[in-house]
């Protein structure tokens, strides 16, 4: 995997790269639609390829391991043969899920054990072969296993914590280095920045894992419930410490005005269930506020929810579509979400290449929170 620095704004931090896999070429900042289960939910592959065009999308470890499971995704070759999604895919290694689990789950220092959402079967996951399991899921980038710390949390358990990700990294380092792709394509592993929100223990982390030469490194253990200016606060020191020519992604993260608050702080890359899971739930993003349509102020607009991103469909019809309990509702919205976030990202990497970032942020915050 190669990164190029293309440009950098001179007002903030934001920058522009290119990502280059063996699957195809990331331009950043980027967005990445969830596609927890090698589906991102509702949307059909065709309409991410042609209408959303994203450049890559991210799967879950945790939930492809227990279904379809490793037989079925060996057999089909890897994530890109089993979904026939041939550009770039990320597999979060499956501690968030685990963190997630937290009344079903034990932490030791082998690793974590769960029990299966699906049937109760109990499984564990160490640093090791969460390493094979994305070795088989075959990702473009695989990230390296971790805890997920919750928010508030005691800064002990905050440390204690951080450490024994410390101590996974380097075990996951190991495996990786010990073993080979499955499909005949590059995979570079991420190593993720935790630490909560206190600041000795963020340095800490991201000074630790600079001792590991990787591809890109991820910031891990935030939008989990602290405040904003928290979350931003880490983000910036971080992102101060990490490698300048290496991609940084920020795990979960977030909302519009998250993600561009990040992007000026230099973030490259992003992904967040919010544009799918809020467009099923009648909540939609637009260059004017926020919408929901399920509202009856929207009954008798004919006018298109977004004359640049989703022109074919008036607020009026989608509300209807949401109040007949017709599956084409969240479909379009979600679909309309996923655009909306595209559109965002490289509106903003085209802001950054002009040298305007600065100006065309602070005024187009102004419009995309308001409430409609």
């Amino acid at each position: 995997m190669n990164f190029t620095l293309q440009h950098k704004d001179p007002f903030t931090k934001a920058r522009a790269g290119r990502i280059e896999t063996d699957h195809g070429v990331i331009e950043t900042p980027i967005f990445m639609p969830v596609g927890t289960a090698a589906t991102v939910k509702g949307v059909h592959r065709s309409a991410l390829e042609n209408e959303v065009n994203a450049d890559i999308i991210l799967g879950n470890t945790y939930h492809l391991y227990l279904r379809p499971g490793l037989d079925v995704m060996q057999a089909a070759g890897g994530i890109h043969g089993f979904s026939q999604w041939n550009r770039p895919v990320l597999t979060d290694s499956g501690g968030y899920q685990v963190y997630s689990l937290s009344g079903t789950r034990k932490l030791k220092e082998e690793g974590a054990t769960f029990k299966s959402h699906i049937d109760g079967s109990k499984h564990i996951f160490t640093p090791e072969n969460v390493m094979d399991i994305q070795r088989v899921l075959g990702a473009d980038i695989i990230m390296a296993f971790d805890e997920c710390t919750p928010y508030p949390c005691e800064k002990d358990y905050a440390k204690n914590s951080m450490h024994m990700t410390h101590r996974w990294l380097d075990r996951c380092m190991k495996r990786y280095h010990e073993t080979e792709p499955l499909y005949g394509h590059h995979q570079e592993l991420f190593p993720i920045v935790q630490g909560s929100v206190y600041p000795d223990l963020r340095q800490q982390s991201a000074e630790y894992v600079c001792k590991h030469e990787a591809g890109g490194y991820a910031i891990g253990g935030l939008s989990v419930g602290e405040p904003h200016e928290d979350m931003y606060s880490m983000t910036e020191l971080v992102c101060n410490i990490l490698p300048y020519d290496k991609p940084r992604y920020l795990m979960g993260v977030g909302t519009p005005e998250n993600i561009l608050e990040s992007i000026a702080m230099g973030v490259d890359m992003f992904d967040c269930v919010m544009p799918t899971r809020n467009g099923r739930n009648g909540m939609m993003f637009t260059r004017e506020g926020q919408v929901n349509i399920r509202n009856k102020k929207w009954e008798k607009e004919f006018t298109p929810i977004d004359s640049l991103i989703t022109p074919e469909y008036t607020f009026a019809y989608v509300r209807h579509l949401f109040a007949a309990g017709e599956m084409l509702g969240p479909m379009i919205a979600s679909l309309h979400n996923l655009k909306f976030y595209l559109w965002l990202v490289r509106e903003a990497r085209k802001q950054i290449m002009n040298n305007e970032f600065h100006i065309w942020k602070a005024s187009i915050l102004k419009t995309i929170n308001r409430k409609l």
